[in-house]
């Protein structure tokens, strides 16, 4: 692929330098139905937007284009599923023959262009083949990751409105059937807007009656005359992914047609390195943004092979599970979140499963979606003997912000504990609380210069009071990320992790602040405080802190099962909450805001300087001494 400079540090001044140069030299590496009339311009609120008046259609990018210059008969997609016990493999005009079909089916149920379509699946490829198909038509999917809680699900449902629900009957987790079709049928009761149709594709583990005038089965669908693509403008959003905000009601970015592609074709040949032909597993869901950006968009666009897997990185059947699949179909490039390193490692503490497969096609194990601890980042590059890149990005942005961009010459090594540097088009900053840069070494708040990239998140769906809130008031011309972070004498970035109460559980963003309000609802709870601590495999994990209500006389153990239930009915096992401890009193400031962010310090047995706000220093005494009790928290669990 074309890029206007050849080192990375030449790339990256220029795409600051003149971005609006930099990406349209980008930009015409793709197809278009018709060319953009302006690379950057702004919309009528003051946000930036990219290639105003160009027309595309993503499912063309990904399918049709490659169909008819030469790559027909390659593989596009590779379904391996260890937990049904199923492989099967798609070329580039199978898959377009069944999203053409299943487009046209879509259409013919009165999906319209810019009409929302809800998926609610586990990694199957009939999952993939909807997201391509609502691309297909210019209809806007959002995917919802499978198994999540009806409340969950109902938020969204009334959030999108989709015109289809497209759901699976049934997904395995850890062995165990998880029924989606009843969780499907009590969120639509609980939203206030209700879907024209649901599309259910029937797993044989888990069949599902359908409701007849409303459930439509999935494979009645691809019996309908294929779609033609519809075009769309740049402009037009591709899917909205919802992601958990510091209130219960999540946030819906928006990722639009073409910077999107833009940004896809560009990142996968320089972050990932990755050609034509050659296969990338991303071991992730496609609820995620992970899921979108590289297991289905960036490697269909670019023409590669995607490998899409549907199972745990541990017991399916073993530890090697990762390094079979990669053995298996001649992968280059894994992309997973140290999580499931950690497991595999927990599991396979030698490394000695790699020695079974034969791994000289993989030249990279990348790894996101939390921060990786030096540990982990080590077993990884020992075990396999390739380079472990660890960067980083967010739902936001849609794929990497730091990184280490081996498809560019000149590029610093990556570094344990780093994100690496400055992916072109984001131009990176630590400041301090007053919006001011801090010296090198100095822990501060990461933020990126505006304008942001192509791919980047435009605005929240149908919020752009939050999105400029949330992200661009605090510092007037910058994105503020959320994340604290600091960048070493070398130029390398490090990122510490949220500052706010969103919490990163083996790569989920989940909401402190949600899980606080459906525990103070319970009867009683007079208060109550959760935080993120650290978790040896999961990154973070949420513990809950309860003040009862005088009278109450209820013990800490039926509280605390009752808590958990209440969770995970609500939002799902994903949450892996576990532990809720009674306390006498949380530690507040003299205004009576509560001191999370020291009470996770005093979990993860980190030091701290007590803040001089607080009103009582004493309570910090009798929260450790809870802790320690319950082995709640690293600095007590490894004692």
């Amino acid at each position: 692929m074309a890029t206007p400079a050849r080192t990375y540090a030449e790339s990256h001044a220029a795409s600051l330098a003149d971005p609006a140069a930099f990406w349209a030299a980008q930009a015409r590496q793709l197809p278009w139905f018709r060319e953009p009339q302006e690379t950057l311009s702004q919309d009528d609120n003051g946000f930036d937007r990219w290639f105003r008046g160009g027309k595309l259609n993503t499912c063309y990018l990904a399918l049709d284009y490659h169909v008819e210059n030469g790559r027909a008969a390659q593989a596009a997609l590779i379904y391996d599923s260890p937990v049904t016990n199923t492989k099967a493999c798609y070329s580039y005009a199978e898959l377009l023959d069944l999203t053409a079909r299943f487009a046209g089916g879509l259409r013919d149920l009165g999906v319209l262009p810019g009409d929302r379509v809800i998926i609610y699946m586990p990694n199957v490829p009939e999952a993939v083949v909807a997201m391509l198909a609502c691309a297909r038509l210019g209809a806007v999917h959002s995917v919802v990751f499978g198994g999540f809680a009806p409340h969950e699900l109902a938020v969204r449902i009334d959030d999108a409105r989709p015109h289809v629900i497209i759901a699976a009957s049934g997904g395995l987790e850890s062995d165990k059937v998880v029924a989606y079709k009843p969780l499907l049928d009590a969120a639509i009761a609980q939203a206030d807007y209700k879907p024209a149709h649901t599309v259910i594709f029937q797993r044989p583990f888990a069949p599902a009656a359908l409701q007849p005038g409303r459930d439509v089965d999935y494979e009645e669908l691809l019996k309908a005359p294929a779609a033609e693509c519809v075009p769309v403008r740049a402009t037009d959003p591709l899917y909205i992914l919802y992601t958990s905000g510091t209130t219960g009601k999540p946030k819906g970015v928006i990722r639009d047609n073409g910077g999107h592609a833009v940004a896809m074709r560009y990142s996968l040949a320089a972050v990932y390195g990755l050609e034509p032909g050659e296969v990338i597993f991303a071991a992730s869901d496609i609820g995620w943004a992970v899921g979108h950006s590289y297991i289905v968009y960036a490697p269909l666009i670019t023409g590669c092979t995607t490998v899409l897997f549907e199972g745990k990185p541990v017991r399916t059947p073993d530890a090697g599970t990762f390094w079979r699949v990669a053995a298996e179909y001649g992968v280059s490039v894994i992309f997973t979140a140290p999580t499931a390193i950690r497991a595999i490692r927990k599991e396979d503490p030698e490394g000695r499963l790699v020695r079974d497969y034969d791994l000289s096609r993989l030249r990279y194990l990348f790894l996101a979606g939390e921060r990786c601890d030096s540990a982990t980042y080590d077993w990884a590059a020992s075990s396999l003997g390739v380079p472990v890149i660890d960067h980083w990005w967010q739902t936001e942005s849609g794929w990497p912000m730091l990184a280490t961009l081996i498809g560019l010459d000149e590029m610093s090594p990556p570094r344990a504990g780093s994100a690496g540097h400055p992916v072109p088009g984001y131009d990176v900053q630590i400041l301090d609380e007053a919006g001011q840069p801090v010296p090198v070494g100095t822990p501060g708040l990461v933020a990126v210069k505006l304008p942001l990239p192509p791919g980047c998140l435009p605005t929240l769906w149908q919020d752009d009071a939050r999105f400029r809130r949330g992200y661009l008031d605090t510092f007037p011309g910058y994105y503020l990320s959320g994340d604290g972070g600091y960048q070493d004498a070398d130029g390398y970035f490090f990122i510490m992790g949220r500052v706010d109460d969103v919490i990163n559980v083996a790569g989920h963003r989940l909401s402190t602040g949600e899980m606080e309000e459906l525990l103070a609802a319970h009867p009683a709870v007079a208060e109550c405080a959760v935080l993120g601590i650290a978790c040896d495999l999961r990154g973070q994990r949420p513990v809950g802190l309860v003040v009862l209500k005088d009278g109450q006389m209820i013990g800490e153990e039926q509280l605390e099962q009752e808590l958990v239930s209440l969770i995970r009915n609500m939002i799902g096992a994903v949450a892996s909450f576990r532990n809720a401890l009674i306390v006498k009193r949380l530690p507040k400031t003299r205004s009576g805001k509560i001191l999370r962010k020291t009470l996770r310090h005093l979990a993860d047995g980190e030091e701290f300087t007590v803040p001089s706000t607080i009103d009582d220093p004493l309570i910090l005494d009798e929260i450790r001494e809870r802790l320690h009790e319950r082995g709640v928290g690293l600095a007590f669990s490894r004692e």
